[in-house]
């Protein structure tokens, strides 16, 4: 037995050596870098193209958070992807995870706050070098959006220009780059219709920000809806009626309180923290709202403070199983995949 231990503790040993010699040889860094390149390109993520589903790329609210990018949904209709919100960090994500960036259709803002806005220069950079997009991308947003597009657009107009000369036409198109607007009129509250998918905005209660939206797709019989940005709104609850599944924002106003507490000496921080208090939703609220609007599974998401640890998510979400037993709390790659023509509701992670 003891020779056994030996033998391995020596080939183990040798097996270390090897690896420590070898990673210090030009040729075999290069084999190295030339299989990781390769594996760059050779597939893309799997985000279940042949159903409704859709990919948390960023869970949190502007309240940092390691791990975590600020507020993204994308949602994934038969292999059409629309991103709903891109705060910091969310576009890196994409990258990170190698989603199709060819296959994003238009991005759908739910409202103007710069942390579900701030990665749409690097989104746009995504969908246009070496991509087979053939116009600017479209972004839906509420009143205001052409006014921020504008912005990013005088922004960006140099970085459109230098990358067009230096890769040329081919690669880095000038004809399709930048944005197209699309301000949203509630009163054809319908903004996509295409490919089997519709997509319906509705309005939100998010004051002093006016609209604010959310929105409900549908797509082979399936239906998710986005809460966006907003304190208990029943007209949300209106639109959510019977969907398979809800995305709603959560904020847990009893740990703002200790947060408060602990921090009464920073009056700009205690501030800001009386007001969110009441322009966003409880999570036990926002249980009691997909309760009544029948929905089958609630995603908690855009959470304030998102939970560090396991001991802060459960303070997080106290009391919510007396109201609900069917919530997930969402992380940065949490996916609600639906199986088109099915009730079926699979809940994983692109990880």
């Amino acid at each position: 037995m003891m020779k056994t231990i030996k033998y391995i503790f020596l080939i183990v040993v040798i097996i270390i050596v090897l690896i420590s010699i070898l990673i210090r040889l030009p040729s075999f860094q290069d084999r190295l870098m030339s299989v990781v390149a390769q594996n760059l390109l050779a597939s893309t993520a799997d985000l279940n193209d042949d159903s409704l589903s859709a990919l948390v790329c960023g869970s949190r609210s502007p309240i940092p958070s390691p791990g975590r990018a600020q507020t993204c949904i994308l949602v994934n209709a038969g292999g059409n992807y629309y991103v709903v919100d891109i705060g910091d960090g969310s576009a890196a994500n994409l990258n990170n995870w190698r989603v199709d960036a060819n296959k994003i259709r238009a991005t759908l803002l739910t409202h103007l706050h710069s942390d579900h806005i701030s990665d749409l220069a690097d989104l746009h950079l995504m969908t246009w070098i070496n991509s087979t997009r053939t116009k600017p991308m479209d972004v839906y947003g509420p009143n205001g959006v052409e006014s921020v597009i504008n912005g990013f657009e005088d922004a960006y107009k140099l970085d459109y220009q230098f990358r067009n000369e230096h890769h040329g036409d081919e690669i880095a198109p000038i004809n399709i780059a930048g944005f197209t607007p699309h301000t949203i009129d509630l009163n054809s509250s319908v903004i996509i219709n295409e490919n089997g998918l519709i997509v319906t905005a509705f309005q939100v209660t998010h004051e002093p920000i006016e609209p604010a939206l959310g929105y409900r797709f549908e797509y082979g019989g399936r239906s998710i809806v986005i809460s966006g940005d907003t304190s208990y709104s029943e007209n949300l609850i209106k639109n959510a009626q019977d969907a398979d599944v809800l995305f709603h924002e959560a904020q847990a106003n009893h740990q703002l309180e200790i947060m408060k507490e602990a921090l009464s000496s920073n009056k700009g921080l205690l501030k800001i923290l009386n007001d969110i208090e009441s322009y966003h939703t409880t999570p036990i609220d926002a249980a009691k709202a997909a309760n009544l609007a029948n929905v089958d599974h609630l995603i908690f998401y855009h959470l304030t403070p998102a939970p560090r640890i396991g001991v802060m998510e459960r303070m997080f979400y106290r009391g919510v199983n007396e109201i609900r037993t069917d919530w997930t709390s969402a992380n940065d790659g949490t996916m609600a995949v639906l199986p088109l023509d099915s009730d079926e509701i699979i809940i994983t992670e692109i990880n």
